[in-house]
Order: structure tokens, then C-alpha cells, then sequence
């Protein structure tokens, strides 16, 4: 089969077109012909050290959709044919190439009305949200409560802005180039900070009357993840995903009191927690059911073909891509 394949830890322009053989499915796996693959900035944030599980060559690639193509042995909830979409394992290979590999317990199945292009766009990015916004912080998300939204216009921030609105947040606040802001306010955004050339604390402040926000999801680093915790007010809660803060022990002062929640969608793959790998799929037919409803939009700005990854991916690590690009296999 075809697949876009990393030799050796390195930069996304290594990444080269190549002959392998064809993977077969184990015991309670499945195979997948992949009609599209979802780019996400964790491709090249790994491909640059690699991880001690690969084996090189070795492909990138975590959110795919396709049909099945082959059934592993034990398995009787999928048959040859069905759409499916599933977010990959970290350490397996992924969904760069014409087939890949997936376990049956991981994987949703697509409906009638939603694409395999937007299928593609959203388990990375999308479920990460969801985890965050829909899992840790809606049972908590009141009318008339604040939330500040790092990296909008990305594929997480985007797709949190948009769930922020559906649970409930009445003033939702992003960061983004100023650029993005017609894009995040489509999505969402009510107040946008240039993080470029504009003061967050400040902006945050003044749009709180000084009392800070009642949540914050940050996407950046754990830097700044660090300085959220003066912008949350009392009782607020901040939810990391890229690392949380460094000091958490010693900010305690009276008046900022918090909860801190970290998120790792890709943890639940491998972890021995049966539950959490299901859940995958889970989270899965529940954010499709938003798309189908009309209140997620799947973000997809640019569909290239397989041979456009390693540029499309250079230009992610710039941080400078709105929404989603995803690589189209099949028609």
C-alpha cells in the first residue's frame, strides 16, 4: 500500500511516499481503507523527537475515516463496509496511507449527512474540546458566566468556541492574531484579544469588571497556563491541555480559590482503562450528533491530497492555519 512515512525523527518535510506491505488485523482490531485523514500540530510536535515505541518507517497520522475493510478475529460489531471514524493510537501507525489499523472498541460509526472529510476534521482536535468543555465544565456552566479560549482559531479553539456557546457561556473570550478575528467570531467568540500586540490580563480584567474569569481553556503552554491563574476568579476553573501550570501548590491566596483540570484525549489509548478507550468512540457519536444538528461546523479550510501533508504540516507548526486541513484519499 501507499503511505507517507517518517524514517527517522525529523521535520515534517522529511516525510516521504512509499511502498508498504499490507497491515492485517489482530485479534479484536479492525482494518480501515482510509478515504480522508485529519492534519493535527501532535504530527509534527512528535514526528521531531519520535516516541520509543516506533518502528521506522513509520506513519503518522491520528484521526482517520474510512470504511472497513477487514475484520480481526473476535470482532462482531463491525462489518466490511461500514463508515467509520476513530481517533488512532499514538504508538501504532496512523492513518497517513491507504489502510490503517485501529482497535473495534475505539471506533464510531459515521452517519448518513456527515462526510468523510469532516469526519476527518474533528476527533483530534474536536474531542479534546469536548473533553474539556462538554466533560469538565458544563455540569459547572451557568448563564451569565464567563470563558476564556486560548488559540481560537486553531482546531481545538475553534471547535471550544463553538461547544462554550452550546453549554451555556454567555461571554466568551479568545486569543487569536488579529487576522482570525471575522473567523472566531463566527464561531463564537463575543471578545477577541491580539495576543500579538494587546495585554490578555489586562483585556481580561477589563471585560470581567475586574473579577477575572469563571473558566479558562488554555491550549498554549504550560507559560501561560501559569499566568491564567490570575485571571480566574474566585472558584474559577482552568483546563489544560499543552501542560499545566508550574506553581500551582503556591498560588493560594485567599481570593483565588480554583479547580485545575488536565486534559489528555490520545492517555486513554494503552492506558488499561477499558472504559476511557470506549469512551473514545462515545465522545465520538456524540459530537457527530452536534454536526448533524447543526451546531458544530467541522472547521475544514483546505483539502489536499496525500503527497500535500509534510507542506500543510510546516505550515501548522507556523501556527499561522485556521480551522482544519484534512487529506483526501478516496472520493
Amino acid at each position: 500500500m501507499n503511505a507517507l512515512v517518517l524514517k527517522k525523527p525529523g521535520a515534517p518535510d522529511t516525510l516521504t511516499l512509499s511502498e508498504l506491505p499490507m497491515p492485517i488485523p489482530d485479534k479484536g482490531e479492525i482494518r480501515v481503507r482510509v478515504y480522508a485523514v485529519g492534519l493535527n500540530p501532535v504530527d509534527y510536535k512528535v514526528a521531531a523527537n519520535g516516541h520509543p515505541a516506533w518502528e521506522y518507517p513509520f506513519i503518522l497520522g491520528l484521526d482517520v475515516a474510512g470504511t472497513v475493510d477487514e475484520v480481526g478475529a473476535d470482532v462482531t460489531d463491525w462489518t466490511v463496509g461500514d463508515r467509520v471514524v476513530y481517533h488512532g493510537n499514538l504508538t501504532k501507525p496512523g492513518g497517513y496511507a491507504e489502510y490503517g489499523i485501529t482497535t473495534s472498541h475505539t471506533v464510531a460509526a459515521i452517519p448518513e449527512g456527515i462526510s468523510f472529510v469532516d469526519a476527518a476534521a474533528f476527533p483530534c482536535a474536536g474531542l479534546t474540546a469536548y473533553q474539556a468543555i462538554q466533560r469538565k465544565m458544563s455540569m459547572h456552566l451557568r448563564t451569565g458566566q464567563s470563558i476564556l479560549i486560548h488559540g481560537g482559531a486553531g482546531g481545538v479553539g475553534g471547535y471550544a468556541l463553538q461547544l462554550a456557546r452550546i453549554y451555556g457561556a454567555s461571554k466568551i473570550i479568545t486569543t487569536a492574531s488579529a487576522s482570525s478575528f471575522g473567523h472566531v467570531r463566527a464561531l463564537g467568540a463575543d471578545i477577541c484579544i491580539d495576543y500579538n500586540h494587546e495585554d490578555v490580563y489586562q483585556r481580561v480584567m477589563d471585560a470581567t469588571d475586574g473579577q477575572g474569569v469563571d473558566f479558562i481553556l488554555n491550549t498554549i503552554n504550560r507559560s501561560t497556563a501559569q499566568k491564567d491563574l490570575s485571571m480566574l476568579t474566585f472558584g474559577g476553573q482552568l483546563t489544560c491541555i499543552a501542560g499545566a501550570p508550574e506553581n500551582v501548590a503556591d498560588f493560594q491566596p485567599g481570593n483565588r480559590t480554583f479547580t485545575l483540570h488536565k486534559t489528555a484525549l490520545g492517555g486513554a489509548h494503552g492506558s488499561g482503562n477499558i472504559q476511557a478507550e470506549e469512551d473514545l468512540a462515545r465522545m465520538a457519536e456524540e459530537f457527530m450528533q452536534l454536526m448533524l444538528d447543526g451546531k458544530i461546523n467541522a472547521m475544514v479550510k483546505e483539502v489536499i491530497p496525500l503527497v500535500g501533508v509534510p507542506a500543510a504540516l510546516t505550515r501548522i507548526a507556523s501556527r499561522h492555519v485556521q480551522g482544519k486541513i484534512v487529506a483526501k484519499l478516496l472520493l
